[in-house]
């Protein structure tokens, strides 16, 4: 394939009469930073370890300059964007500046939370500066609805790369960190300067990398059953486990008897597990079920017995046999 030139790419100059033509102002609301420098959006591209046969998805395209970089190292790039009129634009854009890889672009105009589907061969990488607001939600969604993703680079908001890349017993080991590792190896790939956005934002950036596993978490637990867990376990994360789960297995000795179980202690806490831990609690909550159900039910028998006893005495003052 024929390779663009340089020139192809957007510089800040380019970034501002875009944006100038469209009427564009970005907005917090939804997050947007537009990238503003070739070299940082090339970095991106060979970070993500982007080749030549690689489908990838961008959500959050904006105006473009992540787009055509990742053009210029692709087989095809299919962006998703929610703004109407970045997303009017961008094909435009594609085809202004890379005529010669027009064809090989596709635009799908949607909130990436609702994408269900993606046009064109399935995607093998997923490379995106995502919304700030909704960074974690929409990466989760993506690995979750595409699992021919294999390879994925991020750019966040540095504190949420933190989080996403945290092991267990780090400080900022949370949801987003276990949730993230049940799709994938997790890693820091890098820092990113905020004079390579317009508008600068207040906060650094950071790239993340995901490689997706070559086998799932083992565990006979649905993903739901172990998200449940891991929310729960977080909820109240300065909480032991067994008070944590109290709420999710219905009370605290039906969560320490699926702790027990899961050969986890229950006065651990959630920062200190693995997701493979949290899986193996989830198998264990019919144990913790069962467990909270024999506590209830001596005091059901006992019940019985006496509304039983009490038939008799009735009976027998009655004269009945």
């Amino acid at each position: 394939m024929s390779s663009p030139t340089s020139d192809a790419l957007l510089g800040p100059a380019d970034i501002r009469e875009l944006a100038a033509a469209l009427g564009v102002r970005p907005t917090k609301q939804r997050g947007q930073n537009f990238v503003i420098d070739a070299n940082t959006v090339r970095r991106i591209v060979r970070t993500a370890g982007v080749r030549p046969d690689d489908v990838v998805v961008e959500v959050g395209p904006g105006l473009g300059s992540l787009t055509l970089a990742l053009l210029e190292a692709a087989d095809r790039v299919t962006a998703v964007e929610i703004d109407d009129v970045l997303a009017g634009a961008l094909p435009a854009t594609v085809a202004a500046r890379m005529p010669e890889r027009a064809e090989r672009f596709a635009l799908v105009h949607s909130d990436a939370m609702h994408v269900a589907e993606l046009p064109g061969p399935a995607p093998t990488a997923l490379v995106a500066n995502l919304p700030y607001n909704v960074a974690v939600p929409v990466l989760l969604h993506m690995l979750d609805t595409f699992p021919s993703i294999e390879r994925t680079l991020v750019m966040v908001q540095s504190e949420v790369a933190d989080r996403l890349a945290a092991a267990p017993g780090s400080k900022v080991y949370g949801v987003p960190s276990v949730k993230a590792n049940w799709y994938a190896q997790v890693k820091r790939a890098g820092a990113i300067g905020r004079n390579v956005f317009w508008p600068a934002p207040n906060v650094d950036s950071g790239l993340v990398a995901l490689v997706r596993r070559t086998e799932p978490v083992r565990t006979t637990a649905t993903k739901r059953e172990v998200f449940a867990v891991v929310d729960a376990a977080f909820a109240q994360r300065r909480k032991t486990l067994r008070a944590a789960l109290a709420g999710w297995a219905g009370s605290a000795a039906a969560a320490e008897a699926a702790l027990v179980a899961a050969g986890v202690s229950p006065q651990a806490r959630g920062e200190a597990l693995t997701v493979e831990e949290f899986a193996r609690i989830a198998e264990h909550k019919a144990d913790g079920e069962a467990t909270h159900k024999a506590d209830a039910e001596p005091e059901h028998k006992t019940d019985v017995e006496a509304e039983h006893k009490a038939d008799i005495e009735s009976d027998e003052e009655s004269g009945h046999p």
